[in-house]
């Protein structure tokens, strides 16, 4: 009795701390940190990464979570066919207080890196362009430690597991989240659920709150719905048409269920103008109870949440959108080939042979470079190609159209069969002054 009195003070004490405003003010301030100018944009493998990767280790820690990771996160390096790509994951985890369930694990993640700065000529000077980041995605990764914080104060209260980790390099084809559950965790079947946290900044102002079911669960659909039943009062609305990418798709090919929760991006998403001044703090605290009890639910169920194969169409797993899965080029037993040539071959030969400089930003002495991602398909053609970084539109739109008028590639092979890979290139355009 003297144990369950305990509970229920300490207990009280939680919620009034929780009840208090001071929430939005630290989901603010991590936010101006993260989304300093400092920290020149957070692009993996950067001096910036790893200082906000410093930063969430150091709030973890302090919160009273169990650090998995070493100060700045654990490193980590995957080769590409032209280039290596370095960057860091932070984990921790609050361990669940049931033996018998504190070995399975829901995995709470959101990526701490950004697309950086990047360096224009204008009339001749060099000029920095500094994108924050501040909804894309400091605002997933202040929800993330928020939450924690309140799950470490109350373990008692969760008989499974909880992980927490900041993924870097997502803009580099999810390289964190991918090397988290492929090379770092060991019992990828022990996750119960992974949760992904991507622009939760927006509010109302913009989009609804937003969730993605990508395997179409009705397990976590109705898990979703019945939170209000529970405390929760800021309920998210399911997603319509394409499921955005985001670093859950790792634990996805893995057949893990995942859940992604935004408020999607706005005019203000990857520009110089994602700045944290923009952002809904009160909405980002209203998603923070949601998310405590969403995590608290999956954490104390009887049972793991279904398996993917038990309830994919067709009894297929593996599958977005009905289509067939797609491989990372770290994947693959062979990468496709462009004309005897890898992704390098194919930005000298191609893209740069036939690209050309729209007229708008050429008279603006606009420059830049565009990320596009592309898949290449079983029959080698080029597919769903489109710009996921860039600060022009028309710079944007030129990218896109080079890519998609690709010849064939030889495509790529895992065990001898031919498969899907996507690739992410960075497409330069760049003005140099004339005498």
């Amino acid at each position: 009795m003297k144990r369950l009195a305990s509970i229920i003070v300490v207990a009280g004490l939680s919620a009034a701390l929780y009840a208090q405003s001071d929430v939005a003010e630290r989901l603010e301030s991590h936010v101006r940190c993260l989304a300093s100018d400092s920290l020149m944009g957070r692009r993996a493998g950067t001096p910036g990464e790893r200082s906000a990767a410093d930063y969430v280790y150091n709030c973890l820690y302090e919160a009273g979570v169990s650090m998995l990771s070493p100060s700045g996160g654990q490193e980590f390096a995957i080769a590409g066919e032209s280039d290596t790509v370095f960057s860091r994951n932070v984990v921790g985890v609050v361990d669940g207080y049931d033996p018998a369930y504190k070995g399975q694990y829901i995995v709470v993640g959101a990526n701490i890196d950004h697309i950086g700065a990047n360096t224009m000529t204008v009339d001749g000077r060099k000029t920095v362009q500094i994108f924050p980041g501040a909804d894309d995605n400091a605002s997933g990764v202040a929800v993330m430690m928020e939450v924690a914080r309140r799950v470490a104060a109350s373990s008692f209260f969760f008989k499974r597991s909880v992980i927490f980790v900041a993924f870097g390099a997502k803009e580099e084809g999810m390289a964190g989240s991918w090397y988290f559950v492929n090379r770092t965790f060991d019992a990828p079947d022990s996750i119960s659920l992974m949760i992904d946290l991507r622009t939760l900044g927006c509010g109302a102002r913009t989009a609804a709150f937003t969730y993605y079911n990508p395997f179409a669960s009705p397990e976590l659909t109705r898990l979703v719905s019945g939170l209000s039943e529970v405390g929760a009062f800021y309920i998210p609305e399911p997603g319509d048409g394409v499921v955005p990418s985001g670093d859950y798709l790792p634990f996805y090919e893995r057949n893990i269920p995942v859940l992604l929760l935004t408020t999607g991006p706005d005019l203000n998403s990857r520009t110089t103008r994602d700045r944290p001044e923009y952002l809904d703090y009160e909405a980002m605290d209203y998603i923070c109870d949601f998310l405590y009890n969403m995590i608290r639910e999956v954490a104390n169920m009887e049972m793991m949440i279904d398996r993917p194969e038990e309830y994919a169409p067709g009894g297929e797993a593996g599958r977005i959108s009905g289509e067939e899965r797609v491989y990372s080029p770290y994947e693959v037993d062979s990468a496709p080939e462009f004309f005897k040539g890898d992704v390098g071959t194919f930005l000298r030969e191609w893209v740069y042979t036939y690209l050309r400089y729209p007229d708008i930003p050429l008279s603006q002495g606009v420059s830049g470079t565009v990320t596009v991602e592309f898949v290449i398909e079983k029959d080698g053609s080029v597919t769903n190609v489109r710009a996921v970084r860039g600060n022009d539109q028309y710079l944007e739109d030129e990218a896109v159209r080079v890519i998609s008028a690709s010849p064939k590639w030889k495509p790529g092979t895992v065990g001898g069969q031919k498969v899907r890979v996507m690739y992410s290139v960075p497409v330069e355009f760049r003005l140099e002054k004339r005498k």
